[in-house]
């Protein structure tokens, strides 16, 4: 298993082995897949700005990784959400793209600009898989308590190595 990410003159970097390599573009390809382009009205001037929708995804996954700006707020939650829903899920691709693209058994080396993105990307699997598994704050007891005969203990225990992950690249970072 990794020992995490370290910092480096350059950068950080983390050794990965075949299996978390595998592990990680699984993930980051299922995340990749639920936040392709959203949908645009029929106005060319909305497809061409990248308007959307104003309503809440109806995926939990997607309501987690794209939540309402405005809990109080209807109405505003609705057109900030219109406005920059397009952008944020392009952002969200991109940093999966880098992860995708730097991604390989061994020492991996990255610039503080593809850590940050290997960072939003780890937090979006994290926040899509904690949501699927209806992760609570009692993670780790959960976790402690688990027969390994479970049939969720997998996903629970890729869920804890992807917060290890993301816990190092945090500390490497700063």
């Amino acid at each position: 298993m990794s020992t995490g990410f370290k910092s480096s003159g350059k950068g950080v970097s983390v050794k990965l082995d075949a299996g978390e390599v595998s592990l990680l573009v699984s993930l980051v390809s299922q995340v990749l897949d639920l936040v392709e382009p959203g949908a645009t009205g029929d106005d060319p001037l909305e497809r061409a700005l990248g308007i959307g929708s104003p309503e809440t995804p109806s995926d939990p996954v997607l309501a987690r990784l794209f939540p309402a700006a405005y809990a109080d707020d209807d109405k505003a939650a609705g057109e900030f959400r219109r406005y920059t829903e397009a952008t944020l899920r392009d952002g969200k691709r991109a940093d999966a793209a880098t992860l995708l693209e730097t991604v390989e058994p061994g020492k991996v080396q990255l610039t503080a600009d593809q850590a940050m993105a290997w960072l939003r990307a780890i937090n979006d699997v994290r926040l899509a898989l904690g949501v699927r598994l209806e992760v609570t704050e009692e993670v780790h007891e959960e976790i402690a308590g688990m027969s390994e005969d479970d049939p969720r203990y997998p996903a629970f225990v890729t869920y804890d190595w992807l917060t290890y992950l993301q816990d190092t690249l945090v500390r490497a970072l700063w």
